[in-house]
């Protein structure tokens, strides 16, 4: 009687899951980029707010109202040769406890020569319990150029929540001109408040981010490096196999997000989009 009851709970739960995903390219002409065919399923929608001298906005809309354990989505872009795409988020991402599954996120991004695209979403802020596997695959010609920052927040400390415990899994993968530059998965599970809390690991921050610049060398990291007197939280760059890498941690995401629009003011000319400042 249990085991039916079990598996009548899995079905109904598995059944209700939400899945989305987004696939389009862009294409220049007459030196404007343009949107090709776009692909939207299921709960997860991209929309161009405005238009531009030369390049394009889209901004992702998930109307699940957040990620739940089990849900999958699935993005991939592709911008073609010499145009300017720049993607964020309406709003940050909410990811909810989770009883079973983890939720997946997966991110394909491909740039051809002479193009740039820039990956700025607004947080990713995990509940605690939360469970997320995320990836990202990202293909880059060797004439391309991209700008990628990633925050994650542990609990919401609005809420006075803090993540005690959950799953979080991140696997980036770069390519540039078809050999891989760049390779990392971090894991954190279980405790991870209690790992959190540790000075080696993050000394009781909840926050952290990532941002990836190509292409990037020492001179980049050097520019960066004179705002550093103007950080709230520690920030650590480094230059090697053509890029450039900020590491963030922060006791908040207020603090953190502070942090990383001075780096991305340094890396890139690119406007940051709006809704970062908002």
């Amino acid at each position: 009687m249990r085991s039916g009851i079990a598996s009548a709970t899995a079905a109904t739960f598995a059944a209700n899951r939400a899945q989305g995903a987004v696939r389009f390219g862009v294409h220049l002409a007459d030196g404007v980029t343009r949107r090709g065919d776009l692909h939207e399923s299921g709960s997860l929608r991209v929309r161009f707010p405005s238009p531009e001298d030369d390049g394009l906005s889209a901004m992702f809309v998930n109307t699940a109202g957040g990620i739940a354990g089990g849900d999958r989505f699935d993005i991939a872009i592709a911008a073609g040769e010499g145009c300017r795409l720049t993607l964020t988020t309406a709003a940050a991402e909410k990811v909810y406890r989770a009883p079973a599954a983890a939720a997946g996120l997966n991110i394909a991004l491909k740039v051809a020569a002479g193009a740039h695209l820039g990956w700025l979403p607004q947080e990713t802020i995990l509940f605690d319990r939360a469970r997320i596997h995320r990836s990202f695959d990202i293909d880059l010609a060797e004439r391309a150029s991209l700008l990628l920052c990633e925050i994650v927040v542990f609990g919401r400390a609005a809420m006075g929540e803090t993540m005690r415990h959950g799953e979080f899994v991140d696997r980036w993968r770069l390519r540039r001109g078809s050999r891989l530059v760049f390779a990392e998965t971090v894991r954190l599970d279980s405790e991870i408040g209690e790992k959190l809390a540790r000075r080696a690991v993050a000394a009781g921050a909840t926050a952290i981010g990532t941002t990836l610049i190509v292409p990037g060398d020492e001179a980049l990291v050097e520019r960066i490096r004179e705002a550093s007197d103007s950080f709230g939280g520690e920030v650590g760059l480094s230059a090697w196999n053509g890029f450039a890498m900020a590491r963030f941690c922060a006791q908040d995401a207020a603090r953190l997000r502070a942090d990383m629009m001075t780096v991305l003011g340094r890396a890139s000319a690119v406007p940051l989009p709006r809704l970062w400042l908002s």
